[in-house]
């Protein structure tokens, strides 16, 4: 393999191009902290980050070139990256060093404790943008502090995430994990995630009302997952098809729900009422310590998606402030969802809240929810003869 060792980040995209001119190879770092703005990866490079070397994001905004793939959506209201890359393939990020999107920079951290950070009027970049790429690796790397979606795949094949560590400082907010959005054969493995946002999502985000887009056969095995807001989260109201995903032996502790499909008005695009469509998910093996609900699915009145269905969960442990939801609507219901030996306590006054849903299946279910404020006794007065004795 030809290989670039660089020591300065202005070297960086010029060993890039030098390699891949050279048909491929990899770019490695001598030890330090290089900061810099947007890098291109292009086919057949491995940017290859070892123990002891720090990419840090450049503070300010404008070192950031605006990166339009896909060139319709531009989640909040920004463009710009760190590293992009765009129709390509076998393209690598490895190594156990660090990229460190320097987020707390990007943010008005002048908040009370505790409380999310205010954005700033300027655009945030996200730390990584994957567009239709084919044969991704990311292996042993950790991803520190994007200020943005940490890293937004788009309509990628063949991915591969294995060992990764990302942490997100949990007062910003919009710092997601990894965005899989309209992609096929993603396996992500082995790895944990701290986030204030989202830890991992699907989406399957249309692009044009003609076009149709499919977020399929997507494994996540063996993660552990802390969120503010979900640990795993499915779909928008306005997206396309999300189907035949597995999520298993998952950790979840977090202040966040554990998982969520959550379907609002205020989440849909102009000129639509709802379009997508969730099928074939399956959730198993799962420690759930949540502060919200564990389990979340619900439709707002007066949506328009096409299913909600198929989706299992199985073999859970849950210890959560707020009941499971499965709430549907008269237009819009929930369609075979199944729950196998489910263990746990609920601290509400009810373990399961479900409205509108079609062959709702329990086998060896055993949840308690016991916890809710007691009323005084007070005696009513009554005209039934009872109340004679």
């Amino acid at each position: 393999m030809n290989s670039i060792e660089v020591n300065n980040a202005k070297s960086i995209q010029e060993a890039i191009n030098t390699l891949h001119e050279q048909g491929g190879g990899r770019v490695s770092f001598s030890p330090g902290t290089y900061e810099c703005g947007t890098i291109y990866l292009r086919s057949n490079i491995e940017l290859h980050i070892p123990a002891g070397v720090r990419l840090l994001g450049h503070s300010n905004h404008e070192q950031y070139d605006d990166f339009s793939k896909p060139e319709t959506v531009s989640p909040e209201e920004s463009q710009k990256c760190l590293i992009a890359c765009a129709n390509a393939q076998n393209i690598s990020i490895t190594g156990c060093g660090e990229i460190n999107g320097n987020g707390p920079e990007f943010y008005d951290c002048n908040v009370p404790e505790g409380k999310f950070y205010r954005k700033p009027n300027h655009p945030r970049p996200r730390m990584i943008q994957f567009f239709n790429c084919t044969n991704i690796t990311f292996k042993d790397i950790s991803l520190i502090d994007s200020p943005g979606w940490t890293c937004w795949l788009i309509g990628c094949k063949n991915v591969s995430i294995d060992r990764i560590k990302i942490r997100g400082d949990q007062q910003m907010i919009n710092n997601d994990g990894i965005d899989i959005d309209g992609c096929s054969d993603v396996k992500i493995s082995n790895s944990s995630f701290q986030t204030g946002d989202d830890c991992l999502v699907l989406r399957a985000i249309r692009r044009d009302s003609t076009s149709h887009f499919v977020c399929e056969n997507v494994l996540v095995d063996n993660c552990t997952l802390d969120s503010r807001c979900q640990g795993v989260r499915l779909g928008c109201p306005s997206d396309d098809t999300i189907k035949n995903c597995a999520f298993r032996n998952i950790i979840f502790n977090g202040a966040g729900a554990g998982i969520n499909c959550n379907n609002p008005h205020r989440y849909l695009r102009k000129d639509c009422t709802g379009y997508m469509s969730i099928s074939n998910i399956v959730f198993s093996n799962w420690q759930v310590t949540s502060a919200k609900s564990p389990i979340s699915i619900n439709v707002e009145d007066g949506l328009e998606l096409r299913a909600i269905k198929d989706i299992s969960f199985e073999n859970f442990f849950i210890h959560s402030k707020k009941p499971i939801e499965l709430i549907g609507t008269a237009n819009i219901h929930l369609n075979n969802i199944s729950f196998r030996n489910i263990r746990g306590t609920i601290e509400s006054d009810s373990p399961i809240q479900a409205k509108f849903v079609n062959k709702l299946s329990f086998n060896d279910v055993d949840l308690s929810a016991k916890t809710g404020t007691s009323s005084p006794f007070v005696r009513m007065e009554s005209n039934s003869w009872e109340s004679k004795f």
